[in-house]
């Protein structure tokens, strides 16, 4: 998973390990306890593969500085003894090949890698790149899953056993899960495919109701 969200990010633009961590944490949302002992050799990693490649930061000429006398040569050894200073600071900044392009692509379409949450978030936050039948198959997935579990949720508000509280519990499980199935159901209309309108996917609003009116254990 960690090679795909670098993938995707560098899909992007050219992004140095610091800026790389930031957006896993920050816009992607999905690592944040992702730490440099984790990313730097993932980074190394895809860097062996020739998925991606490091931009060393490089020297620029010296120019404007008088030869030809004394003043003039140590002027030039103090800058180029500045460039090389800053040139050592700079952060190595990676780049994606377009092996690296061939592998997140490969990656993004694996219906084998599973759409447990934390990976579907992932494949959906770069589901642009998808084919519309990809990125339609990938929602089409997911929402038969929450459907299964929406059904397992229900049968366990069934049971007589569950106190108040653990109920209550169980109905508000459900109740998100309902709101997920809608919210895919909005996205599977965005990509041209006919609305679900099975009594599977029900409103939060029905699913609290019904939690409203349930006997308490």
């Amino acid at each position: 998973m960690l090679d795909l969200a670098i993938l995707g990010l560098l899909q992007e633009s050219d992004l140095h390990g610091y800026e790389i961590r930031r957006r896993l944490r920050d816009s992607l949302g999905l690592m944040a306890n992702i730490s440099f002992g984790s990313l730097y050799p993932a980074l190394a990693r895809l860097e062996a593969q020739g998925a991606v490649s490091a931009i060393e930061p490089g020297m620029a000429p010296v120019t404007g500085v008088a030869m030809g006398s004394l003043s003039g040569e140590l002027a030039a050894l103090r800058a180029r003894r500045s460039k090389v200073v800053v040139a050592k600071k700079a952060r190595k900044v990676y780049r994606i090949t377009p092996l690296g392009r061939e592998l997140f692509t490969r990656l993004l379409e694996d219906p084998s890698a599973g759409d447990d949450p934390r990976t579907f978030t992932l494949r959906l936050s770069f589901a642009r790149h998808l084919a519309p039948d990809v990125r339609r198959a990938l929602l089409e997935r997911r929402r038969a899953q929450l459907v299964e579990r929406l059904s397992e949720v229900r049968s366990a508000t069934a049971r007589n056993d569950l106190d108040v509280y653990a109920r209550a519990v169980v109905e508000h499980t459900a109740a998100g899960v309902a709101l997920d199935i809608a919210w895919l159901d909005g996205l599977i209309a965005h990509e041209g495919a006919p609305q679900h309108t099975s009594p599977q996917s029900p409103t939060a609003g029905d699913t609290m109701s019904s939690a409203s009116t349930s006997p308490q254990g």
